[in-house]
Parts: structure tokens; C-alpha cells; sequence
């Protein structure tokens, strides 16, 4: 493969996958690696004009890369957007849109075969969100065969949802890197303690990343 890629995959949904994709984004380009972070597939993206904007996924994938918003840069990180908060398959149809898997896995494909240095592709919603009518998020990674980097949260369950996660990788031969545990607001436990116990199960390194802090050195070696 032209470039070394990796993609986030998440444990669940609204549990920080973009925290840590940003986060692994800003530690490579300290260490000048070159980097190119996408996020091809994203709900609940209100339009460039709205004020809301700047909290999107997409804009804070464009601010960890440095990269003035404007809508070349948009389309560029984020090319099938919908606005409902929703899995992309329902949100489409509200907009009276529609995405194929086959479409989806060439932009990446197309993507890799341009990106020198590392491509970082965040999914959307959990491993097993439907993203189009038909294919999961498990579907469009099986197509790409790349490796993974599984992000769970710390939340009472999270545990559980990570091993499952992890196993439903395995059984499909989806590469599994590591796993980052994504310290969730008002969590009963700390992150580090849900991490380790994570580790004990998950057969790869597990890596926790508080709010606020910055990317593993251990985790961005891995890549």
C-alpha cells in the first residue's frame, strides 16, 4: 500500500473517537511526520455557515491538521456529510440522498493511493453502525483492509463493549492494532482502571487517554 493507514474504529458511538484521532493527528505532526486525517462518512454536520460548525467532527479533524475551514477543505475531510444526528443510512434518507459501499471504500482507496505518509480514516458511530442501506461499519472495514485502532469509552459497560468489539475484529481477520480508552464524562470508575482491565482481555496494547490529554508516545509508535 502507497501509505501507511489506520483506522479509527469506535466501541460505541459519542465516546471520543475524534478526541483521539485529533489527538494522534497533532502528536505526528509535532514529530514531523507527514499525516492526512479523513473522516469520509459524518452525521449531525451542520452546514460551514452555521456557528455549530466549529464543533463538528470535520472542523476539529481540519484544526488538528492546522487547516483554514473553508468548503474545499470541508468536502476534502468530510465529502458525504448529513445534518440529522443520526446513523449515516437514516440521515441520508432524510435528505432524499443515498451512499454505496463501493463508493465510500474507492474515495478511501483513492486516498491512500495519494497520501504520502500516514492516513488516518475516523468511522462513524460504532463497528457495527449501519452506514449505508445494506453494509455496517464492519462491512466498509473488511473492504479496506486496513489496520484498526478500536476506541472505547469508561463508562459502567464499556469494558464489555470493547471485548466484543475486539473479538468481532478477530473472528472477521480485520487487523487490530491497539485499543485507546477514551476517559468519558462522569464515568463511576477512572479510565486508567477500565483500561487495565481492557488489557487483561484484549490480547493487543491498551492505551487511556484523559480528557485533556495528549496522545501516548507508546500509541503513536504503533503506527
Amino acid at each position: 500500500m502507497p501509505a501507511r493507514a489506520l483506522f479509527i474504529a469506535g466501541a460505541g458511538t459519542e465516546i471520543g473517537k475524534t478526541y483521539v484521532t485529533a489527538a494522534l493527528t497533532r502528536y505526528l505532526r509535532a514529530q514531523g511526520r507527514p499525516v492526512r486525517t479523513v473522516k469520509p462518512l459524518a452525521s449531525g454536520v451542520p452546514s460551514l455557515g452555521d456557528p455549530g460548525f466549529i464543533e463538528s467532527d470535520t472542523a476539529r479533524l481540519l484544526d488538528a491538521q492546522s487547516i483554514a475551514l473553508d468548503e474545499e477543505a470541508v468536502e476534502s475531510c468530510s465529502p458525504w456529510r448529513f445534518s440529522a444526528p443520526l446513523s449515516p443510512d437514516q440521515a441520508a434518507v432524510l435528505e432524499g440522498r443515498s451512499l454505496d459501499l463501493s463508493e465510500l471504500v474507492d474515495w478511501c482507496r483513492g486516498q491512500l493511493a495519494r497520501t504520502e505518509g500516514t492516513l488516518l480514516i475516523e468511522g462513524v458511530g460504532g463497528l457495527m453502525s449501519p452506514v449505508t442501506e445494506a453494509a455496517t461499519g464492519l462491512d466498509w472495514l473488511r473492504a479496506l483492509d486496513v489496520p484498526v485502532l478500536l476506541v472505547s469509552g469508561s463508562y459502567l459497560g464499556a469494558i464489555s463493549h470493547a471485548l466484543t468489539a475486539c473479538e468481532t475484529l478477530r473472528f472477521h481477520a480485520v487487523p487490530l492494532r491497539a485499543v485507546a480508552v477514551s476517559e468519558s464524562p462522569s464515568a463511576p470508575a477512572p479510565a486508567a482502571t477500565v483500561a487495565a482491565a481492557i488489557a487483561r482481555h484484549a490480547g493487543v496494547p491498551v492505551f487511556c487517554l484523559r480528557r485533556g490529554d495528549a496522545c501516548p508516545e507508546e500509541l503513536a509508535g504503533l503506527i
